[in-house]
């Protein structure tokens, strides 16, 4: 096969303590997935149904530092718990979902929320508020070996220092079996796919010059500068 180009770089992920990457296909994100997250966001933290949108995987950045985006005043930091998809598979039961589960990661799902916010009034979608370039800053990844599958842990995160969300993993609405199932009823998940599965209360916005650090408890921690 003869490419009319040089194909992009297939964006990767380390699983750490080995020399293997993880190759990323697709990023599914879980919007209001803890109950003060979605009070602080305006919202009814209630039970409903829960909604789902992606960024690109080449928003997936791995340096220590990335740039402020361009076209924003108010990008936003959320820090989540990320679970990579290692088997594929449609209409996945929840009692099985975990075992399509690779492993597990750390990201910041970075938000230019002024963007985000003309959208939903004018009921476009998200895309150039959330899916811009590394608009989705990760760690490493843990094989479920390393980490089971947590189901409580701290989620937290600091900005140059000052904590500012600070959560568990229990505090989710939907679990991540149910998230893994109810996406795989709509389109197929394939290894590959990263979830993140939504933030803590206390977002906020983050300028050029300062640093974000953030963990989830037994999965690890990730830092990352804005220049």
């Amino acid at each position: 096969m003869d490419f009319i180009f040089e194909p992009p770089q297939r964006v990767t992920l380390p699983v750490e303590g080995t020399d293997a990457v993880f190759p990323v296909r697709r990023v599914f994100c879980v919007g209001r997935n803890y109950a003060a997250h979605t009070r602080e966001m305006g919202h009814d933290p209630d039970r409903e149904p829960p909604f789902f949108f992606c960024k690109p995987a080449d928003a997936v950045a791995t340096g220590p530092s990335i740039p402020y985006p361009p076209q924003t005043s108010d990008m936003h930091f959320e820090i989540e718990l990320v679970a990579a998809i290692g088997k594929g598979g449609s209409d996945i039961p929840i009692a099985d979902a975990l075992s399509h589960v690779f492993g597990y990661g750390v990201g910041i799902d970075l938000t230019r929320r002024d963007l985000q916010g003309e959208a939903k009034k004018l009921g476009r979608p998200w895309d150039w508020g959330k899916g811009f370039d590394n608009s989705a800053p990760m760690s490493g990844l843990k094989p479920v070996s390393q980490t089971g599958h947590p189901e409580t842990g701290r989620v937290w995160l600091s900005l140059d220092g000052d904590m500012r969300q600070d959560g568990d993993l229990s505090e989710m609405i939907w679990p991540l079996p149910d998230i893994i199932s109810l996406i795989s009823q709509s389109m197929r998940l394939e290894a590959g796919d990263l979830i993140m599965t939504g933030t803590p209360a206390g977002v906020g916005a983050v300028r050029p010059g300062q640093t974000l650090k953030g963990g989830v408890e037994g999965v690890g921690e990730i830092e990352v500068s804005i220049t």
